[in-house]
């Protein structure tokens, strides 16, 4: 066994699958079913039901709608973001989902890096700077800043999407940090 294997996945208790609520449980096996494995995001946040339920109702409200995003763009938005947040764990797992959506393996750490410096289209390169924007000096965007959207084909409407995300993601970051979720080693090859 790995030395990543015997490190516990939070400072939380993780509860046993069979001890969690049956839509929970339930959700967490379809997830299983379709990687192969479970993400540990899932067993960490299982500690608190309640909060687990909101967290990805809310996720999912983000993630998976119809929108001018397309599914790899907001995986970029995640990438970027958690890497200045410093969460380790998003930037592995949301790096390994944004290389399968634009079936790309590079993609991933040149965002996580540089995003400036990323071979992404500049409509992206803005939808990044706004989205660090509200990751870390929400309180400085201004019209400028939806101009700027616009100009590269953004609506008011996916402005909101894009700071949903990097917000949303904020708070996720910090509970990755805070609970020292880790990475499933899983996610170090999907994508490549």
């Amino acid at each position: 066994m790995s030395a990543q294997n015997e490190l516990p996945i939070s400072r939380f208790p993780v509860p046993e699958l069979d001890a969690l609520p049956e839509d929970i449980r339930s959700r967490i096996l379809k997830v299983q079913e379709k990687s192969g494995f479970i993400p540990n995001v899932f067993l960490t946040l299982a500690h608190r039901p309640a909060e687990f339920r909101a967290f990805f109702d809310y996720h999912d409200a983000l993630m998976e709608k119809e929108s001018n995003l397309t599914k790899g763009e907001r995986e970029m938005i995640v990438v970027a973001t958690s890497n200045l947040n410093q969460c380790q764990y998003c930037v592995v797992a949301h790096g390994a989902i944004l290389r399968i959506r634009e079936k790309n393996p590079l993609v991933a750490d040149q965002v996580a890096v540089n995003y400036r410096k990323a071979d992404i289209t500049e409509r992206q390169k803005a939808m990044l700077d706004f989205a660090v924007k509200v990751s870390q000096s929400a309180y400085e965007v201004n019209d400028s800043d939806f101009q700027t959207l616009h100009e590269h084909g953004f609506t008011d409407e996916d402005a909101w999407d894009i700071a949903g995300i990097a917000a949303f993601f904020g708070l996720s970051n910090r509970m990755a940090n805070v609970t020292s979720m880790r990475a499933n080693p899983e996610f170090y090859s999907l994508g490549r």
